[in-house]
């Protein structure tokens, strides 16, 4: 699990070393596990979570990514809780403790583990035609505007970031 929000960075230095000694074959099915993790978590709840801690500004598809593989260095444990329940990352301490700077949980480097591993590997690029996946529609339409539905929708979250 990631101490901080700034430690996505180190895990995934060292995730990328460690499966750099992997056979090729591995390393794709980790990338196939990771964008399974990704597909699950593309949720709406989580993506308004992640607008929330934004500070409200703006969360695009990029900035939602960064967010999920941050979340996905958190652990099964945690991953799991928020999507299930995305109001429960109010409960997570370094959540509520860059809740008063908004410092938003970036993990861009997590989503690169297994790129970044098989081209250390086999000195070629991670083929992306490896594996398919049928992601998930994210569900209804959002209006990030509306704090009054965010706020139903997750209510110990935006009474930690009240933008």
């Amino acid at each position: 699990m990631a101490a901080d929000l700034a430690d996505a960075q180190d895990i995934a230095e060292q995730a990328t070393a460690l499966l750099a000694g992997y056979a090729p074959r591995d390393i794709l099915d980790a990338e196939r596990v990771l964008q399974e993790l990704m597909a699950a978590s593309d949720r709406a709840p989580l993506w308004t979570a992640a607008r929330v801690i934004s500070g409200g500004g703006p969360c695009f598809d990029e900035g939602f990514d960064y967010f999920r593989g941050w979340l996905i260095a958190q652990g099964r444990e945690v991953f799991e809780g928020a999507v299930a329940d995305a109001d429960r990352l109010a409960e997570l301490p370094e959540i509520r403790a860059s809740a008063p700077e908004e410092i938003e949980p970036d993990g861009e480097e997590i989503l690169g583990i297994a790129r970044d591993a098989y081209e250390r590997a086999t000195g070629a690029e991670l083929p992306e035609s490896a594996f398919t996946l049928n992601r998930p529609a994210v569900g209804p339409d959002l209006d990030f505007d509306d704090r009054e539905r965010m706020t139903a929708l997750l209510p110990r979250l935006t009474a930690l970031y009240p933008g």
